[in-house]
C-alpha cells in the first residue's frame, strides 16, 4: 500500500486488524509499517510513539464493543439483558483476539473517564440497573462480571476447556444463570 492516504484512522484501523491477526503482543510500529509499505519513521507523522498506537487500538475495541452492547442492550433488563451483554462480549472477544486484548489495556484516568472507554463502563452500570443495585455494590458487580467474562473467554480461547467433555456453552450458560441469581441476591451489607 503506498503511503499516500495514511491518516491516523486507518493506521488505528489497521493496527487493529494486525492486532487480530498476529496478536496485540506482537503489535509493532515496525510491523504496521510493513503493512502500508513505508517506513517506520514516516509512522511518527501520525502517531507518537507505539504506546499511543496501542491506546488507540484500545479505544477502537471499547467502541466497538460498546456499539454492539447498546444494540444487545436495547429493550432488555434483568436476566435477558445479562445474557445479552455478556453473549455480546463473548463474541467480539472470540472474532477479534487482538482487538479483545487491546480492550484490557490500562488507559490514563482522564480518557478513561471519557468518549467510548466511558460509554462502555455506562453500559455495564445500564445492565445492572435492572438488579437496583446501589453503590458501593454496583461497583463491586461491575467488577464480578468484568472478572467473570474475562476469565472465561481468557481461559475458553486458550483452549482450557478442550480437555472436559462438558459443552462448554453449557458452562456459560450456567455462569450466567449463577450471576443472574447473585445480582439479584446480592449481599447490602
Amino acid at each position: 500500500m503506498a503511503r499516500a492516504g495514511v491518516t491516523v484512522e486507518r493506521l488505528t484501523q489497521a493496527a487493529a486488524d494486525l492486532a487480530d491477526e498476529v496478536g496485540f503482543e506482537n503489535l509493532t510500529v515496525s510491523a504496521l509499517a510493513r503493512h502500508f509499505g513505508v517506513k517506520d519513521a514516516s509512522l511518527y507523522s501520525h502517531i507518537r510513539n507505539a504506546r499511543e498506537l496501542r491506546v488507540r487500538v484500545a479505544l477502537l475495541a471499547l467502541a466497538e464493543l460498546a456499539d454492539r452492547a447498546a444494540g444487545a442492550l436495547a429493550g432488555r433488563s434483568g436476566k435477558e439483558a445479562l445474557v445479552a451483554f455478556a453473549d455480546t462480549y463473548r463474541d467480539y472477544a472470540r472474532r477479534h483476539p487482538g482487538r479483545y486484548a487491546a480492550a484490557q489495556l490500562e488507559i490514563d484516568p482522564e480518557t478513561a473517564t471519557t468518549g467510548d472507554a466511558a460509554r462502555h463502563a455506562e453500559l455495564t452500570r445500564a445492565l445492572l440497573r435492572g438488579y437496583r443495585l446501589a453503590e458501593p455494590q454496583q461497583t463491586d458487580a461491575v467488577r464480578l462480571l468484568h472478572a467473570t467474562f474475562h476469565g472465561y473467554v481468557s481461559l475458553e480461547t486458550a483452549g482450557a476447556f478442550s480437555r472436559h467433555p462438558r459443552e462448554v456453552d453449557a458452562s456459560w450458560a450456567a455462569a450466567l444463570d449463577a450471576l443472574d441469581a447473585a445480582l439479584r441476591n446480592w449481599p447490602t451489607a
